[in-house]
């Protein structure tokens, strides 16, 4: 007689809590880019709206507040604002290499033809703006300010993008995706080459020698996030102390990261099946070989992920709803009146967005794809590149960033409207072309 087939055992779980049914909605949320990108918008309308109230006294005096620490004769200080910009920022441009590092290595721009149409455009995009904004402002007070109109701001342009859902390609995704990245690092080169000043030999040589020691701790193969986050707070003051802006710290470090994970899936898979199959120990044995077993896999499951991916993870939620949500607040905040609106600094930033940025990317595109340098997706069209451009236009955060440090007041506030103008502007242009542009028939 067949002995009656057993009903397989009910997969293990760990105990579940009211968290655990709030968690992954919220993870999921927290995964999506564009969010990030409407978390910025708030803050800037309050930025805005709080510099433009009955309150615009404070808020403006909040922000130029002292802040720092004396120990004996060093001391480190300056003010809130410029803790957000120098220092918080600072992790904002490390979350940029990161990406461009993974992009690189990991993602879809591994191949180089495909990656160079990003650069190409992202090159034209900071190339033509800034010839817009010089050929109007030279010899003038704002001249200074020629970088204001190269950024892009990822943020925004992912949000754009979402707001388009399947209607857009997803080449063109990641073709904006790469672009707004590239533009960020270039931003921030101009920054630490055009806008730093008095420079001290030995500063730079102290941060030169973190950096070799950083190198060398990842060669031997130490592994412990505190010891480089200490040696990465070392460089960031050696760079700050040199007269190159500290920002460039983030970029230097993120690029160093190690994209290859130290722990292949084979070798997980046979850590992990020694905890499934090892007996268990007493329970009275202080270090037993089934706690020496349970902390290696815990470092293997860890460390499958490499460097890049679990920096990135952890720190996108923090810059994307933190960081520059709080830089928003302390920078965006303008004065709407119309003797700002019509200055001639707010006039070059709005064409150099509004122009310069789709005629750099177009121009720019069509010379990499004219000379062979790069290759474009089947489904890529003209129209998506114009589309892509034109949002390219939306350069509010870096912009913002490097009006801080180029313009002082008045001509501040004018840049600051110039870039509030181009980015609404560039947004609203961009979307409608997407809107209507069609997917192009696969080329042969």
């Amino acid at each position: 007689m067949a002995q009656p087939r057993r009903a397989p055992p009910e997969p293990v779980q760990l105990p579940r809590g009211l968290i655990d049914h709030v968690v992954p909605p919220f993870a999921r949320f927290m995964r999506i880019e564009a969010a990030g990108g409407a978390v910025l918008l708030l803050a800037t309308v309050a930025a805005i709206g709080l510099a433009n109230s009955s309150w615009s006294t404070g808020y403006l005096a909040l922000w130029d507040s002292p802040l720092g620490i004396r120990l004996g004769p060093l001391e480190l200080a300056r003010s809130l604002r410029a803790w957000i910009n120098d220092g918080l920022m600072t992790l904002f441009f490390f979350l940029v290499a990161l990406e461009l590092k993974r992009e690189l290595v990991l993602g879809e721009m591994r191949s180089p033809r495909l990656a160079a149409l990003s650069v190409a455009a992202a090159l034209g995009g900071m190339v033509v703006p800034a010839a817009i904004y010089l050929s109007l402002q030279w010899g003038q007070a704002g001249q200074h300010g020629w970088g204001i109109a190269m950024a892009t701001d990822t943020a925004f342009v992912i949000a754009c993008l979402a707001l388009l859902g399947p209607r857009v390609p997803h080449s063109l995704r990641v073709f904006m995706l790469f672009l707004s990245i590239v533009d960020d690092i270039g931003a921030i080169l101009v920054v630490a080459i055009g806008y730093s000043h008095h420079f001290d030999w030995r500063m730079m040589a102290l941060a030169a020698l973190c950096i070799g020691l950083l190198r060398t701790l990842g060669i031997v193969g130490v592994r412990g996030m505190s010891v480089y986050f200490l040696m990465g707070a070392a460089t960031w003051l050696a760079v700050d102390a040199s007269g190159l802006h500290a920002t460039i710290t983030g970029v230097i470090l993120g690029l160093m990261a190690p994209a290859r994970r130290w722990v292949s899936d084979d070798r997980l898979y046979r850590i992990l099946g020694q905890v499934v199959s090892h007996p268990t120990g007493s329970q009275d044995a202080g270090e037993t070989r089934d706690r020496e077993t349970l902390q290696i896999a815990e470092i293997a499951v860890r460390e499958s992920l490499s460097p890049v991916e679990r920096l990135e993870l952890a720190l996108h939620p923090w810059v994307s709803f933190g960081i520059l949500p709080l830089f928003a607040l302390a920078n965006a905040g303008v004065d709407l009146s119309w003797a700002n609106a019509v200055q001639p600094v707010a006039t070059a930033v709005f064409f150099g967005f509004v122009i310069g940025k789709p005629a750099g990317v177009l121009v720019f595109c069509w010379l990499a794809l004219r000379l062979g340098l790069a290759s474009r997706q089947p489904d890529l069209g003209w129209s998506h590149l114009l589309g892509g451009g034109l949002l390219a236009g939306i350069g509010f955060t870096m912009a913002l960033f490097i009006a801080g440090l180029a313009l002082g007041s008045p001509l501040l506030d004018s840049a600051k409207i110039g870039i509030l103008a181009a980015s609404i502007f560039s947004a609203v242009a961009g979307v409608a072309v997407l809107a209507t542009a069609g997917r192009p028939r696969a080329r042969p």
